[in-house]
């Protein structure tokens, strides 16, 4: 260990990226985006479609539609925009990251469809406000509910069910500076 202060290291120069590369990423972020705003539309539609026809019509009161709407603009935006980011790390390595593998693509597939269900259960224990509430302030709950129901999935220790590299290491973590 030296005792240098971080103005006396020489700072590593990055790489530039080229022309091809940087209309490769935003053709990949183009991707992204649509693939999410459609997800979200599509989830929108199918979940509509859930509760106007037989399975989920006696389940959700009129004033608690809003609050499937929402959760379905969670549900679809959030896959439309990690399937293509699994996919791409499939196809993309170098020499600092390596391929995502078959089998960490499906772990992280089955994570992305797990807290599916978890968001579309939140949706719809929120859409039972609506026998209770007007649809206004029904909506209101379902998105904060929707949005904020991620966390007790953080606070999760993924690595104890063999799921550590799904979500990605933190930066700054203990593992990240022992291996330095």
């Amino acid at each position: 260990m030296s005792a240098e202060s971080g103005a006396e290291r020489p700072e590593a120069q990055r790489p530039q990226r080229s022309f091809a590369a940087n209309v490769a990423f935003g053709a990949g972020m183009l991707l992204v985006l649509a693939t999410a705003t459609l997800g979200a539309f599509a989830a929108v539609a199918l979940l509509g479609r859930a509760v106007d026809a037989a399975p989920l019509s006696s389940m959700v009161p009129d004033d608690g539609n809003n609050a499937l709407v929402v959760g379905g603009i969670a549900i679809g935006g959030l896959t439309g925009l990690m399937l293509p980011v699994i996919l791409f790390g499939m196809m993309r390595g170098n020499e600092t990251t390596s391929r995502v593998g078959p089998g960490a693509a499906a772990r992280k597939v089955l994570a992305v469809l797990v807290f599916d269900v978890c968001l579309l259960v939140v949706a719809l224990l929120v859409a039972q406000l609506g026998w209770f509430l007007p649809a206004q302030l029904t909506t209101v709950v379902a998105v904060f509910a929707v949005g904020f129901s991620w966390m007790p999935l953080a606070m999760v220790p993924w690595e104890r069910f063999g799921l550590g590299g799904v979500f990605g290491k933190r930066r700054g973590s203990a593992a990240s500076h022992q291996a330095e």
